[in-house]
Order: structure tokens, then sequence, then C-alpha cells
């Protein structure tokens, strides 16, 4: 290696990305923390190690999401394994763990259902939080499921994950206190699926391919027969919808409706309980 060899230094002027995401992908090709990269940014680099970059970089100028590239997403504090067969975590989904942490009465081991689950961000989430519950989790995808098991493995979480369409994959279950999901909710002819990240996630895990109500309608209809009684549905769902998602929880027969803002002032949970 010469004196002449690449540095971060000199590369981080010549790249088009903002220096944080050139620093994250530096973190992803090298293996090191933001502090050794910044402590180290004169070290000679080798020729595969900027190969290795630029191919990260160039698939970050094509629009493609950082959480993709590097095969992580921070979400309830904690790191979980992402790919393109999921969802991105995203922090206004935080807001339905933490509703459903405070619908578990503490001392109690409650029974907890994630429908469409993912990565598994959210089930996982609940499980760590209140080891004592029994949770469980359903996916459609056998590529989400696999992911799901592996972040549950990797941080230590006790969820059970089972494949079928929503309640389809719970033939023997029944009697949860809480139900929770966060559904293809965006109607297929809304403008955002072909902007920024959105382009690059799962269609299938974004529009039910049409008004955006039919996946939120179907778990309403089936939570009836699946909640024990006094059990609570709350579920993710788009920014206009908050409305429709309260009158279809009052057609099936629910009670105390209501519908949580996130940290952006926007409905963006809605749910209620079954008497």
């Amino acid at each position: 290696m010469t004196d002449t060899a690449p540095q971060l230094r000199g590369l981080a002027g010549r790249s088009p990305l903002p220096r944080l995401e050139f620093q994250m992908l530096w973190q992803k090709v090298l293996g090191v923390p933001r502090v050794w990269l910044l402590a180290h940014d004169t070290d000679p680099l080798s020729p595969d190690q900027v190969a290795r970059f630029h191919e990260l970089e160039a698939r970050r100028l094509a629009g493609e999401p950082m959480a993709y590239i590097l095969g992580e997403r921070e979400f309830f504090g904690r790191m979980f394994r992402v790919s393109p067969a999921v969802l991105i975590p995203r922090p206004e989904t935080e807001l339905l763990v933490e509703i459903a942490l405070q619908l578990l009465a503490p001392g109690r081991a409650a029974k907890v259902l994630d429908l469409g689950t993912g990565s598994g961000a959210i089930a996982v989430s609940i499980a760590l939080e209140r080891p004592d519950a029994r949770v469980y989790a359903t996916d459609l995808s056998d590529e989400a499921l696999a992911l799901a098991r592996s972040n549950a493995q990797s941080l230590g979480a006790r969820v059970e994950f089972l494949r079928g369409n929503w309640y389809d994959a719970l033939p023997d279950h029944e009697d949860f206190d809480v139900i929770v999901s966060n559904p293809p909710y965006i109607a297929v002819s809304d403008q955002h699926l072909a902007r920024g990240d959105v382009r690059f996630e799962p269609a299938g895990a974004l529009t039910d391919g049409g008004d955006g109500l039919a996946a939120l309608t179907d778990i309403v209809r089936g939570a009836g027969a699946r909640l024990g009684a006094g059990g609570a549905l709350f579920m993710e769902h788009g920014w206009d919808q908050a409305a429709a998602v309260r009158g279809l929880l009052a057609s099936a027969g629910f009670s105390r409706i209501a519908s949580h803002r996130d940290l952006a002032g926007i409905e963006r949970v809605t749910g209620g309980f079954y008497n």
C-alpha cells in the first residue's frame, strides 16, 4: 500500500452522497463503528474496499433505501434485519407497539397477535418488552417469516410464527387479549407508491390493489371470533383513513373506539375493544 492510496478523507469530498450516508456505507464496507471511521479517515484503503463502496454508492444513487443496502434498520431501540422481502420498519409504527404495551395488564400473561408481521419488528418488540406475554405473528410470505424468525432469535424474543393469510394462519388459536396489525393500506392509485423508498418495497405489503381498505376490513371482520372478552384490536392505517376505520370497527361491534396521532400529528393508529 503506497502513500497515494485512496483515503476516506479524500473520497468524502468527491462523493455526491450526503456525509452521513457516505459514512454509513463505509461502516458497512469496513465493518467498523462510526467513531473508528472518524479516527481513521486518513488510513489507506484497498482497491477492493473502494470498489465495494462504489457498488453500494451506485445503489444508493439509484434510489435504493439505505435500510436495504445496509440490511438493517432500528426500531423501538433495537436493530432489525431487513430485506426487500419486507417493509422497512418506520418510526410511526412504534406508536402501535406503545399502544399494545399499554393494553397489556401488568402481572398477567397476555396473549398477543401480530397480523402480517413482515420483519417481525412489532411482534418481537412486544415480546421483548413483555417477556411474560404469549406473542404470535403471522405472514403469508415465507421469506418474511424466515427473516422475522431470524430477528426474534438474534434478539432473544419468544414469538410463535405462523404462515397464512391473516386469521387463516390460526385455525386453533383464539381468545387473544390484543391483536395488532400494520396491513397494506395504501390505495393502488396513490402516487406515493412511485416515490422514494416505497418504490423498492414489496407491493403486496403496501397496497391491497384497490382502495386501501380491503385488508383493514378483513382484519376487523375476523377479529371478533379471535378476541377474548374485552379484547382489543388496533391497526395502523393511512393519513386519511381514520374515520373509515372507526366506521368499520363500529359496524363490527367494537366499543371505546379511538384514533391515536403519531409524532407528526396524523391519526395513524385506530382501534377499539370487543365486548
